[in-house]
């Protein structure tokens, strides 16, 4: 991990969004390049519903809802991302390009997480590549790949966090400093480091992404919105549709509020057992 620390810090120092684009296209290719391989597997011998639970138990959704909150949400990127583009317009509406992305993700998403437990059942691990055989060389190919991909688009994750740091708090306080760029990259480095320990330190990382994705991310991306909208067309809305904006984000709210805190208290829970499981 020391090795790729170097090219990590690298990568997180490109400070144009444009510049962090071609990456993710690589990546992209990568990743779908990787389904396939991954999808061989599963179907090279016939897939049986036999021993399959068609309906999961209640208190597993609570891991499912912040797990998917965290495989989909990108409430960070989506608003820089459209300040990006040649045309923002194109980004939302029915047919913009954040609705075509999300549906094929989704598609991806729900795919191979259907299709990855009926081949593997309840021995599925937290990442599908780590139930491919460790004898074959191209299922190591896939974890490599995958990795690969996540490693270049790092910078991409990363950018909304260093520009809120570094231009909304440190940049303010060290006024016009002649050294301001050389201080930037020493805070790009500091918050690569973050993550970098963080990766070290945490094991079981599916139980980390449940808990992330319930604590921070239902609100973030599902509570908060609803709110905001409501504040914002308050007085612009009139009528029934005043009644259905209001509607349809008290529901949304009561469900953030629901999967903050069942999902994070059976986080918590299944952590705890874990590593007292393990000691």
């Amino acid at each position: 991990m020391l090795i790729i620390l170097l090219p990590l810090i690298l990568i997180n120092w490109v400070r144009n969004l444009k510049f962090l684009a071609p990456f993710s296209t690589i990546a992209n290719f990568v990743t779908l390049v990787s389904f396939g391989i991954i999808l061989y597997y599963i179907f090279r011998e016939p897939i049986s519903f036999e021993a399959r639970e068609k309906v999961g138990t209640m208190s597993g959704f609570a891991l499912f809802f912040g797990t998917v909150l965290f495989a989909l949400e990108a409430i960070g990127v989506i608003l820089p991302l459209e300040n990006e583009m040649k045309s923002p317009k194109k980004f939302g509406g029915n047919f913009g390009v954040l609705n075509k992305a999300m549906i094929l993700i989704v598609t991806l998403y729900v795919g191979m997480g259907f299709f990855g437990y009926l081949k593997y059942g309840s021995a599925i691990k937290g990442s599908i590549t780590l139930n491919l055989p460790e004898e074959e060389i191209l299922a190591q190919c896939v974890k490599g790949m995958l990795a690969f991909a996540i490693y270049i688009t790092h910078g991409l994750a990363c950018y909304v966090a260093i520009d809120i740091t570094w231009n909304d708090y440190l940049k303010k306080n060290l006024g016009d400093s002649p050294r301001s760029v050389f201080y930037e990259y020493i805070a790009r480095t500091v918050l690569v480091l973050i993550t970098f320990l963080l990766a070290v330190a945490i094991p079981n990382l599916e139980l980390f992404i449940s808990l992330f994705g319930a604590l921070c991310l239902s609100a973030l991306g599902i509570a908060f919105p609803a709110l905001i909208q409501t504040c914002t067309y308050w007085h612009h809305r009139k009528g029934m549709a005043k009644v259905w904006m209001v509607t349809k984000n008290s529901i949304i709210g009561v469900v953030a509020i629901l999967g903050l805190v069942i999902g994070t208290s059976t986080s918590m829970i299944e952590i705890i057992h874990t590593f007292g499981h393990d000691d």
